[in-house]
């Protein structure tokens, strides 16, 4: 793609107001297809990108999320910056398996949570729990985010940058402010662990280490679940419903648009307990801080 080309597609996206994410993997997608034909996006027929698609699709493999992603991109890219809408991008579809996400039972979340010797991975991990959080807006956490008169933590700007609160259990609070003191730092709750000192650091620390520990310590619990960190807000979710609490309100915990999205949970969970109001917190009274 020619670098005039790649501008006006970054100047379109910015104007629709796209998240920096999301400009990422469109312009990835497209840098694929140009280098795919070896010319520019702008030289491409409909029929190649047809065929494209197609090998996309039936030799690449490609699961159906990573599909239609690289059709929304290269959708855009025709639609808005080389204004030329063809009708073979509306009529993609890919069907898709729907598999239920892995859930953890209250006492699997709870040994997983012990089972993390470090202060800081355990307190991220407790919060992203406790608070039905995504990988992004765990570590994105700040220490203005936490209002303990109130008990609510507030997320800035989750997915499509919207701002919720959510209820803070206390043993979070508790666990929060024990790791806070050992850093100190003060903007981040979690603040990037390598590179310089945790009170200075200007970052958050790295999601893509939060996945890697999560994997290491999981095939150390001795949980056979093929669990991964949104498994977390999945159990958050799951045991919500369990206890009786309304989709509409899980709904607004977990910032998703669409009660739809929500209804899943229907499907992971059992006769709700009336008794367990309170089941978030009683998971996490289990938690302790690490000795």
């Amino acid at each position: 793609m020619s670098t005039e080309l790649r501008r006006r597609m970054i100047e379109d996206m910015q104007l629709r107001d796209l998240t920096p994410g999301t400009q990422r993997r469109y312009l990835g997608a497209v840098r694929y297809l140009a280098e795919y034909y070896d010319k520019s996006p702008a030289k491409i027929s409909e029929e190649e990108l047809r065929d494209y698609l197609l090998y996309l699709k039936n030799e690449r493999q490609l699961a159906r999320k990573t599909c239609m992603a690289n059709v929304c991109a290269i959708k855009f890219l025709y639609r808005y910056t080389l204004k030329r809408p063809w009708p073979i991008l509306d009529q993609i579809r890919f069907a898709g398996e729907r598999k239920l996400p892995v859930v953890l039972s209250r006492a699997e979340v709870r040994h997983l949570l012990n089972c993390f010797q470090r202060l800081h991975y355990r307190t991220y991990f407790s919060t992203v729990y406790g608070c039905g959080l995504r990988t992004s807006e765990g570590v994105n956490l700040q220490v203005g985010d936490i209002d303990s008169d109130r008990m609510l933590l507030r997320v800035r700007q989750g997915k499509r940058r919207k701002d919720r609160f959510i209820p803070l259990p206390g043993p979070c609070l508790s666990l929060l402010r024990a790791y806070w003191v050992t850093h100190r730092n003060p903007v981040w709750l979690f603040p990037a662990l390598y590179g310089q000192a945790l009170r200075t650091a200007t970052k958050p620390m790295s999601a893509v280490g939060v996945r890697t520990v999560f994997q290491k310590v999981l095939a150390e619990s001795g949980i056979r679940k093929p669990a991964q960190p949104r498994s977390l807000r999945h159990a958050f979710a799951t045991h919500l419903r369990q206890a009786g609490v309304a989709l509409e309100v899980i709904q607004a915990y977990l910032g998703h648009r669409s009660l739809n999205t929500t209804a899943i949970y229907t499907h992971l969970t059992g006769r709700p307990d009336p008794l367990a109001g309170n089941t978030i917190e009683q998971v996490l009274t289990g938690v302790s801080c690490p000795k």
